[in-house]
């Protein structure tokens, strides 16, 4: 794609500060009417009626969801942490000639050793004025209390009667005059008293964006007693009101309480027949909320009830697992949770989508995807790519988040607050791609981010041992075995029946197995979950994992009994690579890729020679693992580099295993590069298209593989999220498999780009590349 053309699509997308015009995530398109844009009707939130936690009032987006409660009827801020905020992600001001009212009651709950007082903050705008970008940026013109006084901006007035505000009623009021924009905050008692006012005037675009709430004003978002955070002042507030026609108000930007669905559906190849497995997702819910949710399918124009599935306390997720589906047709489906108010008034909420036909004579579509750094968040190229291109599957490899997503800090334990602090990250994920997912099967796997681990060496579901330093180059899982399932269920539970459920050690759940769909039998395996940590050997790097010396031999690393999918994955790939019922080809999906194709990690000149990470150590591990699968001549799609690559792995020799495709990040964060070339590293058989860093080569840790197609990213600059994720080699992959002539046609699409206008810029170099089925089994037809 040109740089002409990138430029349209962020204009269209809303960057460098567009007019930006929302696709749905409802069903209806996002665009309020000509009338409600110009005289939207007032919208309250009674917190009080609300479920236990504020976000699960889907008008709203809590900051962060574990800091705010519901309690004595009114939302709750429970941290003493700075710059807690809930915003109303329904409403965005977006005319700055018009006008606007907020109100909002409100009470301290706890005063601090300084009062940093409360009240709303307008114009919360990141650079692409989207408004879920926007519940994450630090801008915005504050109002509200604090320390006795009333204040907007810079612009204070000490007042009476603020000493210890109870049920006091602030309201914020103003209106464009021409390209400024006068703002009044007014105080008044629970009679009804006025106590006092103050006015200030700002540039009118300084109010346009998101609108919210705010506990203890500031930027920071460290947690409570992080580098001396955590003195200011607790608020409570309700009855929060909007007006006027500064406003765009859009309904079906509603987020909750059912958030979204993912589906598979697979052929038994038994009595069950095909087998849909639906999981729905809310959020956290109170004791005395209901904690059902309900499944119908349309048949015959009536809504069929399937049954009621009990909420997952912990991952607050809901499966449904229906056999016999008629997998000849399309179905639309509908989840359906019923909110009990505490005024007794019941509200049923629903969320829809369509349970897609088995795929039958014609080719399969997959759109691949990996790594979710929130930087680029909502990452909407991507999102609308799948909405356009409508994949028949999505497979999400892994890192759905990252430690640090959303900011606010990270929680590791105990359990509870822990998973409270994983599942608001993760609903990031689901309102960024729940539109792509609500229709399409869904494979989405855990990776060592998902559980807050820079990597993970699973050593079979050992607690790590964190005694002497940090969780990166250890064995084990840090976080609790209570928040790791936790994860697991919100990512693979609708995925189909495990080959065999038996938990690892501390009972942490596992989930390998296939999927047959199309006529392709999908095999998902944990290529981290039984993974050897790397303290078994010695890098002689400083760094347990990596291998920074040109010259250090590491063959030495490739002891005796070390693991990489163990017994229990091989004696499942044995037994899918003999097993074609229902199917004429395969796919093998893991988290990372079974070669060691990086030679720089990190910055561009951060050279090293092997990383334990990758699927390329242990190596007579991996090499088992190829010979095991290579009977089942599959394409192994993965992720977790942030590079997308082509390759084709090697045991005996080269070229004589199956392929590999590594997609890109969907927002590549830790970037890194292949380029042995540089280095020095001897090559043969370069393709014949000639591209550098491309042809035969011996990984670092001395497997054979041939690198046919590499996207190596550039060194980012660019300020536009957008922008910078382009560069930084972001994108996603589309796989489309033709049972009939036997082929898998790979395409590995950059961020920035319309993937449906046939440029071939939109794509890396090397691609698109058309594989036969008999290549994954080293009949080799791709020609060098």
């Amino acid at each position: 794609m040109s740089s002409a053309s990138r430029r349209s699509l962020l204009k269209s997308l809303g960057a460098g500060g567009a007019a930006l015009t929302l696709p749905s995530l409802g069903r209806a398109q996002d665009a309020a009417s000509a009338d409600a844009a110009q005289a939207p009707p007032a919208a309250t939130v009674s917190f009080g009626d609300t479920h236990d936690r504020v976000f699960l009032h889907g008008d709203c987006w809590a900051n962060p969801m574990e800091d705010w409660v519901v309690k004595d009827g009114m939302a709750e801020c429970a941290t003493r942490a700075t710059n807690r905020n809930v915003h109303r992600i329904t409403h965005q001001l977006t005319n700055p000639s018009g006008s606007l009212e907020t109100s909002v009651v409100l009470s301290r709950a706890e005063l601090r050793e300084v009062d940093l007082g409360a009240g709303f903050r307008v114009g919360i705008r990141s650079e692409l004025d989207e408004y879920r970008s926007n519940c994450f940026a630090r801008s915005g013109v504050d109002a509200g209390v604090r320390d006795r006084t009333l204040f907007i901006g810079q612009t204070s007035k000490q007042t009476d009667g603020l000493e210890d505000p109870q049920n006091l009623k602030l309201t914020l009021t103003g209106r464009g005059e021409g390209d400024r924009f006068a703002l009044k905050l007014t105080a008044a008692d629970a009679d009804g008293n006025e106590l006092g006012a103050v006015e200030a005037t700002v540039p009118a675009k300084q109010v346009l964006g998101n609108v919210a709430l705010v506990n203890s004003f500031g930027r920071e978002t460290r947690p409570a007693g992080a580098n001396g955070g955590g003195r200011g002042s607790r608020y409570r507030f309700n009855d929060w009101t909007l007006a006027g026609d500064a406003f765009t108000v859009t309904p079906e930007r509603r987020f909750g309480p059912l958030l979204w669905s993912m589906y598979t559906l697979s052929d038994s190849r038994g009595e069950d027949g095909f087998v849909l497995k639906l999981s729905a997702l809310t959020g956290p819910l109170g004791e005395k909320d209901n904690h059902d949710v309900e499944l119908f399918a349309q048949q015959n124009g009536e809504w069929k009830p399937l049954g009621t599935a009990t909420l997952d306390t912990d991952a607050w997720v809901a499966v449904f697992r229906v056999p016999h589906w008629d997998a000849s047709r399309d179905i639309p489906y509908k989840v359906v949770y019923r909110e009990q108010g505490r005024s007794g008034v019941t509200t049923a909420h629903e969320w829809t989508g369509t349970v897609q036909a088995n795929p039958t004579g014609r080719p399969l579509r997959m759109g691949a995807l990996t790594c979710q750094n929130d930087y680029g968040f909502p990452y909407e190229p991507v999102a609308e790519n799948l909405k356009r291109l409508k994949p028949d599957l999505l497979y999400f490899s892994g890192d759905q988040i990252y430690e640090s997503h959303g900011g606010y800090g990270l929680i590791r334990r105990p359990a509870e607050p822990a998973i409270l602090n994983y599942l608001r990250k993760y609903y990031m994920h689901g309102w960024s791609f729940r539109e792509a997912m609500r229709d399409a099967p869904t494979l989405c796997l855990p990776d060592d981010h998902d559980v807050f681990q820079g990597n993970i060496w699973g050593e079979a579901g050992a607690p790590m041992d964190v005694t002497d330093g940090g969780a990166s180059s250890k064995g084990g899982y840090i976080e609790p075995a209570r928040m790791v399932n936790a994860v697991h269920r919100t990512t693979v539970a609708h995925h189909p029946d495990a080959f065999d459920p038996a938990p690892v050690k501390q009972d942490i759940s596992v989930y390998y197995g296939d999927m047959v769909y199309g006529g392709v039998s999908f095999a998902v395996v944990a290529d981290r979950q039984w993974k050897s940590g790397p303290e078994r050997v010695d890098t002689g790097s400083g760094r347990a994992d990596h291998v920074s010396d040109p010259d250090f031999d590491t063959s030495v690393l490739d002891k005796p009994g070390l693991v990489l999918l163990g017994e229990r994955q091989e004696e499942f790939l044995k037994n899918w690579a003999e097993d074609w019922r229902g199917c004429s080809m395969k796919v093998l999906l893991s988290q990372t890729v079974f070669a060691g194709v990086a030679t720089h990690h990190g910055g561009y000149d951060g050279y090293l020679k092997a990383d334990l990470d990758s699927g390329a150590w242990p190596q007579t591990a991996r090499d088992r693992a190829i010979r095991i699968a290579k009977a089942a001549k599959p394409l192994h799609i993965n992720g977790d580099q942030h590079l997308t690559t082509l390759v084709q792995y090697g045991v005996d020799e080269q070229r004589d295993g199956f392929w590999s495709f590594c997609t890109p990040a969907i927002s590549a964060g830790y970037p890194r590069w292949w380029r042995p070339d540089e280095v020095g590293m001897p090559y043969e058989n370069r393709p014949a298209h000639g591209i550098p860093h491309t042809g035969e080569y011996t990984d670092g840790f001395g497997n054979f593989v041939f690198v046919y197609a590499v996207g190596n990213p550039e060194v980012a600059s660019k300020k536009n999220r957008y922008e910078r994720a382009h560069e930084k080699g972001s994108g996603f992959g589309l796989v489309t498999i033709d049972t009939e002539a036997k082929t898998y046609r790979i395409e590995s699409f950059r961020f920035l780009v319309d993937a449906t206008d046939g440029q071939p810029s939109n794509q890396f170099p090397g691609w698109p590349v058309t594989l036969h089925q008999a290549e994954n089994a080293g009949e080799n037809r791709l020609s060098v």
